[in-house]
């Protein structure tokens, strides 16, 4: 009888299991009141929730969206650690453990992503390719602009081209 799951394979969701249990020493001596015990306490247990749930899913990109999400819980914990030193409820050293697990989580995160991203669909690598070919142009449109007396700003999505004058 098969009892494991495919995503209890996965080395990642191990490693985030190892750093939830590395935890709980240092929430049980945190005060009971402190935020950051709270906060730490959700982003820990997100991390290797995201990752299984992500691991199921059965298109690229709802894969790398949960694998991402996992991927910035794991930061969240980081920063949470950073806190607890900065608040003076731990030292550097005694955190220094549970930094390096997080530093090797996010850098499995990372590169599973890649992979997914890689050996994803022809449409999601023609997005990327569209994306390359968009910054190829706009660098030639920057440097014509900076001769021709044209100002080309960046907004979220889009190139924005404006004359020097002031006007759109």
């Amino acid at each position: 009888m098969h009892t494991s799951l495919d995503h209890e394979k996965l080395e990642v969701y191990q490693a985030s299991l190892e750093f939830i249990t590395w935890t709980i020493p240092v929430l049980e001596g945190l005060p009971g009141s402190g935020s950051v015990r709270n906060q730490l306490d959700r982003a820990s247990t997100s991390v290797p929730l995201n990752i299984a749930e992500g691991n199921g899913k059965f298109t690229s990109p709802d894969r790398c969206r949960f694998f991402d999400n996992a991927r910035g819980s794991a930061l969240e914990s980081a920063a949470c650690l950073d806190v607890m030193v900065a608040k003076r409820f731990v030292s550097a050293a005694e955190i220094q453990a549970g930094k390096a697990m997080l530093v090797r989580i996010v850098s499995m995160l990372f590169g599973l992503s890649g992979q997914i991203l890689t050996c994803g669909s022809t449409k999601s690598q023609h997005a990327i390719g569209r994306r390359k070919g968009r910054r190829r142009k706009v660098r030639a449109e920057i440097g014509r602009g900076i001769r021709s007396g044209v100002r080309i700003g960046i907004g979220d999505e889009n190139w924005h081209i404006r004359r020097l004058s002031g006007r759109s």
